[in-house]
């Protein structure tokens, strides 16, 4: 296998991160040739410096300045804002873009790339709940590939591999069940910002740890699922795994059930991405079966954590009722993480958002997004009236 060339958006989040090491530990085999960052441009400047890439995108013209300043060497270009987000993402150069952004800002470069014939990886879960038919029509159209980097949506791809969707029963998708996973109902409303951002397996960005601890990002990926793999969301189910060492599994109609299973490293993933079909040797340890104890699977708690059945309901509902889902779950974390609400009402402002949306039609990129704006103020409104 020749060196797969990468343009990864997102590189300064926790998956960029980790791109950016699975590229340093395996330069034989993947060069990132664009990538690009938006609020911490110093950590930009530092993977750039180490790993060189020809291309940049920023922001805004003040970013740009302030990259240029920390750089140790000139690249190619840098781009700037959503546009240039867009031409970064049709590099000619690349083989495959790794689409590491938080929340609806990696869709439209992630729709250009797929107009110009390019690969994905795909890490920003928001693309395909938020626009899972276009995104699918368009890389049908054009013949490309996405393949999965969330952690659970690439075991299940794993586990496919070679297999027909009609040999398949059920996706289960596993959760680590937060931090919250065993607290008692009546002391949720208590937790703090702090208390919900200390997750018990992984370390990511805020957003979706909240999301984890909500069991919104479960919800979410649910959705992602369906498109993914085509399959309803009624042969899609979650089980709670604290240990967060089975990724996920796959039940195929005869009773066998595959899972896939390492360390929680989103490493692991990220290189099986973006170098599929090859499996390569690397840094990444592995299990030791004797040190890992038990591995335990519990029903999540649906009464608690509504975040689960919205998720249904918003699929079954279609059109652009999951981008209303999102839409209002993301400004709820936002203004749970500025201590605006409280962590319940994270989920019952959603639930009210959804149950008020007038939903719409999905079959354009522009209704999509007045859908989400339109969300996004409904749960403004919420936060502001208060929602309890």
């Amino acid at each position: 296998m020749k060196q797969r060339r990468i343009v990864l958006l997102g590189a300064t989040g926790s998956i960029g991160r980790s791109a950016c090491r699975v590229a340093a530990e395996i330069p034989d085999r993947i060069r990132i040739v664009g990538m690009s960052g938006h609020r911490n441009i110093s950590q930009l400047a530092k993977e750039a410096n180490a790993l060189r890439p020809l291309a940049l995108a920023v922001p805004n013209a003040q970013s740009a300045r302030e990259l240029q300043s920390l750089l140790s060497y000139r690249p190619k270009t840098i781009f700037i804002g959503e546009e240039g987000l867009c031409q970064l993402a049709q590099m000619e150069e690349a083989d495959i873009i790794l689409v590491a952004i938080v929340g609806m800002g990696g869709l439209r470069p992630t729709l250009a790339a797929l107009e110009e014939g390019r690969d994905i990886a795909l890490a920003s879960k928001e693309v395909l709940v938020v626009a899972g038919e276009i995104v699918m029509a368009t890389a049908r159209t054009h013949g490309c590939r996405i393949l999965p980097v969330d952690s659970e949506h690439n075991a299940i791809f794993q586990c496919l591999e070679g297999r027909e969707i009609k040999c398949v029963k059920r996706l289960i998708l596993t959760a680590s069940g937060g931090p919250f996973r065993t607290c008692p109902v009546e002391k949720l409303s208590a937790v703090t910002r702090e208390d919900a951002l200390r997750h018990p397996t992984w370390r990511m960005g805020e957003k979706i740890t909240i999301d984890s601890a909500t069991l919104f990002n479960k919800g979410l990926e649910m959705i992602e699922a369906r498109w993914l793999f085509n399959l309803p969301m009624d042969r899609i189910s979650v089980v709670i795994h604290p240990q967060s060492i089975i990724h996920s599994m796959v039940e195929f109609v005869d009773g066998s059930v595959l899972a896939q299973m390492s360390h929680s490293d989103m490493r692991f993933p990220i290189q099986y991405a973006v170098t599929w079909p090859d499996r390569i040797a690397g840094s990444l340890p592995p299990l030791e079966f004797t040190k890992l104890g038990k591995l335990e699977f519990q029903e999540p708690r649906y009464d608690v954590f509504p975040a689960l059945n919205l998720a249904k309901q918003a699929a079954e509902l279609g059109g652009a009722a999951p981008a209303a889902l999102n839409a209002a779950n993301e400004t709820a974390v936002t203004a749970f993480l500025n201590n605006q609400i409280s962590f319940p009402q994270i989920w019952k402002i959603v639930a009210s958002v959804l149950d008020r949306f007038p939903n719409s039609e999905a079959d354009n990129l522009e209704s999509l997004l007045a859908a989400d704006r339109l969300a996004r103020e409904m749960a403004t409104v919420e936060i502001e009236g208060g929602s309890e």
